[in-house]
């Protein structure tokens, strides 16, 4: 099992998601990149791109139903 995200990080990634829903994809490595260094740290950074890819995952498969 994996670790839960706290709720700050989960909102920080749907607004950013909602806001540029082309500038993420369901990669962790790309969508760190897209993060860049607007993040206040390496950690939150991290955080947010790996929720960002499973919520890519989880709609991707929505989608698909």
């Amino acid at each position: 099992m994996g670790r839960i995200k706290t709720k700050p990080i989960k909102r920080a990634s749907r607004q950013l998601v909602e806001k540029s829903t082309d500038l993420f994809t369901e990669s962790f490595d790309q969508n760190k990149k897209a993060l860049g260094n607007t993040m206040p740290s390496k950690k939150v950074r991290n955080m947010i791109a790996g929720y960002i890819a499973r919520l890519k995952k989880q709609n991707r498969k929505l989608i698909k139903e």
